[in-house]
């Protein structure tokens, strides 16, 4: 069948689809279990879920978002969801001079959600090429919150003038999650309930395939189930784009019948 003969509506969501297939088609960054990244903050509401579907109870303990492209998703989950990792800080890098502190606070951090892909950022690395610092990943932690000190990132400011430097280098490992601080805590592990397998996933303690997450974005297989009954809250609606997708690629075989 032409192309010409598609009728108007048909013809506008395969273009949309279009749009789609260099997100869906990346390259995810592969990284090692140790290594170098850096480190930003943002606000992350109490009790908020965020892309991983993981339970609201999450926000009580450090967490933080990955990079999209070693997260391995453009939304929802990824392969990084529920995984922990040991983050120590080391210096400073846009002020001047570097800040280094006289000692390095570490913290382990779960990943409940994913930093976007931008031209700009310190989430903007690909397999093309690192950040700005020269790292392929950067974790963003939850900052302020309620589990971390609020004197957690030193400083200062009689020589800086300010106290919050933004962007450090960092040092990370990853950990088993009984090193979490939210370990203990069963409401604050697995994803919230009243979603299937297919919309959320954020595993307890990822540690091999079986119980690690799929990209949401690949299509790749049905994540593993990871809800629990003890997580109360309902997660925000989910951004309907890649479902939208999922719902074209049928046309692709009317298309060329």
């Amino acid at each position: 069948m032409a192309l010409l003969a598609i009728p108007f509506f048909t013809s506008w969501m395969l273009t949309l689809f279009l749009l789609f297939v260099p997100t869906l088609a990346s390259e995810w960054i592969e990284y090692p279990d140790n290594g170098f990244a850096t480190l930003t903050h943002y606000s992350l509401p109490l009790d908020y879920i965020a892309s991983c579907g993981c339970t609201a109870e999450s926000t009580h303990y450090p967490t933080a978002a990955l990079s999209q492209m070693a997260f391995g998703s453009s939304t929802a989950y990824g392969p990084a969801c529920g995984r922990c990792f040991n983050l120590t800080l080391l210096n400073t890098f846009l002020s001047v001079p570097p800040f280094f502190p006289s000692g390095h606070q570490s913290i382990v951090v779960k990943v409940t959600d994913l930093c976007p892909l931008s031209t700009t950022g310190w989430c903007n690395a690909t397999t093309n090429g690192p950040n700005a610092a020269g790292h392929d990943l950067n974790f963003d932690l939850a900052f302020p919150s309620t589990s971390i000190p609020s004197n957690f990132f030193p400083s200062n400011a009689s020589y800086y003038g300010y106290t919050d430097f933004g962007v450090w280098n960092i040092s990370y490992e990853s950990v088993s999650c009984s090193n979490w601080e939210g370990w203990n805590d069963a409401a604050a592990l697995g994803s919230v309930t009243g979603q299937g397998p297919e919309s959320v996933c954020c595993a307890a303690d990822p540690t091999n395939s079986s119980n690690t997450c799929t990209s949401y974005s690949d299509h790749n297989g049905i994540a593993p189930d990871t809800t629990t009954s003890l997580g109360h809250s309902t997660p925000q609606p989910y951004i309907f784009t890649l479902s939208l997708v999922s719902s074209i690629l049928p046309l692709f075989g009317y298309f060329y019948e």
